[in-house]
């Protein structure tokens, strides 16, 4: 399931138009071009070998988003009789709609798109391919052959956000962040409620960077936010180009997507995880079984083992990591209360009332910022 389910206020930072986890880059498949070696199936068991296509908008190589989801793939094609391939580093529109297209005309019997700006050629691609399967990672549309996924990264954020808000000194943090939309915007938010739960006098302040995928971009909106005082700095972007930013100038790092502590070991403190094997090969197996059903969004969190922490670093006190880790067990065994209220935004308006839980449709369409933190949702 791709990019799946789904500031710079004061700081007046970057804004850069570009769209969009590092171990050998996989194997790179061209666009499928090879007849299937079963006709795929409306419905029922699925026999022979089963096509399961990828789509990336990111390089595999990239130690970051896509790269989790390319362990995912890996993970499947372990499985009896299960033939995978995908595509990378694929713009929105015209580009990864033919690529998508042209998996499906070549006989892919389950195809994932992970991106969230994929979102409308999937539909398109399973409007006209209605036999195949397709799961769209992180978005909100859906058909007969079409269901979405996600994770509840926003769990591990929360967790990160608990150790940053432990380990600074300054008590300004700052977050490295992708677009304002409501997938991100939920994770810095989270991230926040982390951090003050710790340490109720920490800020966080936002740079956008209007990308997925920029290293120097990414690079120079670190610099920015380490220069305004941060001394620990979370992203969500796709390098690992923040953590090696705070590892140069001596401060501390959050990682995002995988562990990114070998590119920075005496910065990063901890990450937030993907491991996606456990989605997809449920997926797989739903296909095989002929159980796999359209018009529906999974959202998995860590009592699924979709979302995980990095291990913490050394210079994380244990005591620190104690606290940190009782709360994961807590979202282990599926309580979730990241966004239980009271909760207020930046301009101290509660939002989220004292003992509510915020619904899963408040979640996926979040578009405002809660107190703590520096910055805007534009």
């Amino acid at each position: 399931m791709k990019k799946c389910m789904w500031a710079i206020g004061s700081l007046a930072l970057i804004s850069v138009l570009a769209l969009a986890g590092c171990e050998k880059a996989p194997e790179k498949a061209a666009t499928p071009a090879v007849p299937p070696a079963v006709a795929p199936t409306a419905d029922g068991p699925k026999t022979g070998e089963l096509k399961v296509g990828f789509v990336y908008a990111t390089p595999v190589a990239d130690a970051g988003y896509s790269w989790s989801h390319d362990q995912g793939r890996k993970a499947i094609e372990k499985l009896p009789n299960v033939k995978t391939s995908y595509v990378e580093v694929l713009k929105e529109g015209a580009e990864s709609e033919r690529a998508i297209e042209d998996m499906a005309r070549n006989g892919y019997d389950l195809i994932f798109t992970t991106s969230i700006g994929f979102m409308d050629p999937t539909m398109k691609a399973a409007k006209d391919f209605p036999k195949v399967k397709f799961m769209h990672c992180s978005g909100t549309k859906m058909s007969e052959n079409v269901s979405n996924y996600f994770g509840r990264l926003y769990q591990a954020r929360y967790l990160t956000g608990m150790v940053a808000g432990s380990m600074t000194k300054s008590n300004v943090i700052g977050f490295v962040a992708a677009y304002p939309i409501p997938a991100v915007i939920r994770g810095v938010n989270a991230f926040t409620l982390g951090v003050r739960s710790v340490n109720p006098k920490a800020q966080v302040r936002v740079a956008w960077t209007k990308t997925w995928f920029d290293p120097a971009l990414e690079k120079t909106a670190a610099i920015s936010l380490l220069d305004a005082g941060a001394d620990v700095i979370g992203q969500h972007q796709d390098s690992p180009g923040v953590q090696e930013v705070a590892q140069q100038r001596g401060k501390y790092s959050i990682g995002d997507n995988s562990d990114m502590s070998r590119f920075a070991p005496k910065a990063q403190l901890t990450a937030a995880v993907w491991n996606w094997a456990p989605l997809y090969e449920a997926i797989v197996k739903e296909v095989r079984e002929g159980t796999w059903k359209g018009n529906r969004s999974i959202w998995w969190g860590m009592d699924k083992g979709v979302v995980d922490i990095a291990p913490f670093g050394p210079m994380v006190p244990k005591a620190v990591a104690d606290k940190v880790l009782a709360q994961k067990a807590e979202f282990v065994k599926g309580a979730d209360k990241v966004f239980v209220g009271p909760i207020k935004d930046q301009s101290g308006q509660v939002k989220i009332a004292a003992g509510v839980k915020a619904e899963d449709k408040e979640l996926v369409g979040m578009n405002w910022l809660v107190e703590g933190v520096v910055g805007s949702v534009q």
